[in-house]
């Protein structure tokens, strides 16, 4: 069947409020699969009980990134989120440089994350009826059913996200409660606020991993075509999502470490990274609350991927509708309003990548998840400074706001993010286990940028009118 481009005026839905958007956004941040996975890592290799202050730092940060984000959200019509931004600050090529590092970036994240969904309900499959299934066959069962609501309209996605975010972040609340009111392991204490926390250690190392947990606060202006009043609801939703994430991961950072004792928790968290967080459930909870958290671990990655899933078909609806990559891409489904067939292509495109992971013989966590994982926090770091740069001077051209929130906060971000980025590549070989995978991540993330940029300069030249219409 041929599929039709959409005719003019014919778009997306606008069904989406603040808090559908907040939703999406914090479900790819995955809270309990950074409160099971990714804290202990932090505990155990970074700066140990530092790690509360970390996401404080890293949210301050962003939220500085956020008020540029959002001064310049109003000038951005396109649903092109990052590379939208870039191109508007930075001029065509580079935004479609932008365009082509953002799809790559999220597309390693989702192959990282399928993975570990895959691992997780299998792990739960076998506890519960003593079956072994690879765990390629249960990733593959949730592709399939991440594909059927992403060919949906997305709030049908927005519901079920809000259903699993609530599940996650209640049992993550619930284990952080009963460790306070019990007084923690060894009474409460303030030390892993302290600066001296956070000084010792691996610095570095800590922030890298708290960057990771912020992954996909950004993407509330991938949902600028189906916000009910765009203007508005992605500036706050932003702000909202950056604010929640930081709070929830200090908070239950630190309870982890009261939980654990002050003294004893890095030592413990490097011992036994996976359990940790079902030990502690256990132990201040209930054995029931274990189980709970194994069981919302593998729901909290199937919203993770659903949430990706969807910014990256919006990717490429957005660089469809423009004419950037065939125009079928931008069609939108007559009764669904969905960017169907972005959304077909991206499931099939990931579906292979994640299968010639299993093909390769790839351990699904300490391989797959750590190596992809790794490649697309650098490539989120890369676009969040890219981004940052684009928007002083946007607003150093076009002085339509306060210079706080054009030229001031989104400066500092900028710099701030900079330093970050050294420390990510600087850090790489630890985050995907050796040197030499890290220059092939490496080159993957540095090499789609250059294949966006040698894009843009193939579309000047032989389609000037489509490469026109991005100024």
């Amino acid at each position: 069947m041929t599929i039709e481009a959409p005719p003019v005026g014919v778009g997306l839905q606008r069904t989406l409020g603040v808090p559908q958007i907040v939703f999406m956004v914090v479900a790819v941040a995955a809270p309990l699969t950074v409160f099971a996975g990714l804290i202990p890592l932090m505990l155990g290799t970074g700066n140990g009980i530092g790690t509360p202050v970390d996401f404080l730092v890293v949210g301050a940060v962003l939220v500085l990134f956020t008020v540029g984000y959002s001064a310049m959200t109003p000038e951005v019509r396109s649903a092109g989120a990052f590379y939208s931004y870039v191109q508007r600050g930075l001029g065509t090529t580079a935004g479609l440089g932008a365009a082509a590092l953002a799809l790559v970036t999220y597309s390693v994240l989702m192959i990282a994350v399928t993975a570990y969904l895959g691992a997780a309900a299998a792990t739960v499959v076998e506890n519960v009826t003593g079956v072994v299934i690879p765990w390629w066959v249960l990733s593959a069962a949730g592709l399939v059913l991440i594909g059927v609501l992403g060919y949906r309209n997305v709030e049908v996605s927005a519901r079920v996200l809000g259903v699993l975010l609530v599940a996650e972040i209640g049992i993550v609340a619930v284990i952080d409660l009963a460790i306070l009111v019990r007084g923690g392991a060894d009474g409460l204490s303030a030390e892993p606020l302290s600066w001296s926390a956070f000084t010792s250690g691996a610095v570095g190392t800590g922030i890298m991993f708290a960057v990771f947990g912020f992954v996909g606060f950004e993407a509330t202006a991938v949902f600028r075509s189906e916000a009910k009043d765009p203007d508005r609801t992605i500036p706050r939703a932003t702000y909202i999502a950056v604010i929640v994430i930081a709070a929830v991961y200090a908070v239950s950072s630190w309870a982890m470490i009261i939980g654990l004792g002050v003294d004893r928790a890095p030592a413990l968290a490097a011992a036994d990274p996976e359990g940790l967080a079902p030990g502690l459930a256990t132990r201040y909870v209930s054995h029931v609350a274990h189980d709970v958290v194994q069981v919302l671990l593998v729901t909290s990655f199937f919203a993770c991927i659903l949430t990706a899933h969807n910014v990256v078909s919006r990717y490429l609806f957005a660089l469809g509708r423009q004419e950037a990559v065939p125009r079928r891409l931008g069609a939108v489904h007559p009764v669904h309003r969905s960017p169907h067939t972005a959304s077909v292509v991206t499931s099939v495109v990931i579906g292979t990548l994640v299968a010639l992971t299993a093909v390769a013989g790839l351990h699904p966590v300490t391989e797959v998840y750590a190596w992809f994982g790794g490649a697309g926090t650098l490539g989120l770091v890369a676009l969040l400074t890219l981004t940052s740069a684009a928007v002083v001077v946007h607003f150093r051209r076009r002085r339509t706001t306060s210079p706080w929130r054009g030229t001031v906060a989104p400066a500092l971000a900028m710099v701030a993010l900079g330093a970050i980025l050294v420390l990510v590549v600087s850090n790489f070989e630890l985050l995907v286990g050796s040197r030499a995978l890290a220059n092939v991540f490496l080159g993957v993330i540095g090499g789609s940028f250059v294949i966006g940029l040698i894009w843009a300069v193939v579309l000047r030249r032989r389609r000037p009118d489509v490469y026109a219409a991005f100024e």
